[in-house]
């Protein structure tokens, strides 16, 4: 289900946006009438399916390519996407942006490399907390900056403790943003996706595994990535407009209580 034209003449950026969740969630802003900037960092067939899907539903996408966790990352991504607005013939600016993109890390703390720590947070924290920065100029008031979090940040989960550490910074700087964008009619959430079943995870070729999964939810069913999108939609639209500094929880209800 959508909501037709509630996002009209609106822009977004998806960070991470052709695959997984952020494939859904560019997927899901698009047939709300924004024009989608979907953001990849390596695999161009990935985002350019993701813009064709977009485009034969009747929406509209462009795709552009920049690594994330590197020196300058930040000002080459919004090269990018102010090149390829251009390109698209829109206005300049952007009114959502969804910093979806990002890596984990599974291993307990005892197994962690200072390069691979160095390198999850590059990704995970840095860039984000500096495509904000870089991107304050581009957004419109009244915008919207969506960051997209975990149940781990509440939920103890030792063998990634590292990922849940990005996740919990992410959630900070939420809080921060909201009361410092607010003058500006801008919300800032967080919205918190829990055991989610996408393609790329690895981990969800076991069925044994897909059971414990679903069994974390009071639905006993694991997330889908549209589960997630439909949450962002709302912060994105007007509907949302009293709603920052919040960390949405969508997992499904997961961990809520003990076993019944």
């Amino acid at each position: 289900m959508t909501n037709a034209g509630r996002l009209s003449d609106r822009t977004a950026l998806v960070t991470g946006g052709s695959r997984g969740i952020g494939r859904a969630i560019s997927l899901r802003l698009a047939a709300e009438g924004a024009l989608v900037g979907v953001h990849y960092g390596t695999r161009t067939e990935t985002a350019e399916q993701t813009v064709a899907d977009i485009e034969a539903a009747g929406g509209k996408a462009f795709a552009l390519r920049a690594e994330l966790g590197v020196p300058g990352d930040a000002e080459a991504l919004w090269t990018a996407f102010d090149k390829e607005l251009d390109a698209y013939g829109a206005r300049p600016g952007v009114d959502v942006l969804v910093n979806n993109a990002g890596i984990t890390l599974p291993k307990r703390i005892g197994d962690v490399g200072e390069e691979e720590y160095d390198r999850l947070f590059a990704i995970n924290v840095k860039a984000p907390f500096f495509v904000i920065q870089q991107g304050l100029g581009r957004l419109r008031d009244g915008g919207r900056i969506i960051n997209i979090s975990s149940a781990v940040t509440r939920i103890a989960v030792p063998h990634i403790s590292a990922y849940a550490m990005t996740k919990g910074a992410l959630d900070t700087l939420t809080l921060a943003l909201a009361q410092d964008l607010g003058p500006r009619g801008i919300t800032v959430n967080s919205v918190a996706p829990g055991f989610t079943f996408t393609e790329i995870n690895p981990t969800l070729k076991a069925q044994s595994v897909v059971d414990r999964y679903a069994a974390a939810s009071v639905f006993n069913r694991m997330g889908r990535p549209s589960d997630i999108a439909d949450v962002v939609a709302f912060v994105a639209s007007d509907d949302a407009r009293w709603v920052t500094g919040q960390c949405l929880d969508a997992t499904g209800g997961a961990h809520i209580g003990m076993p019944s």
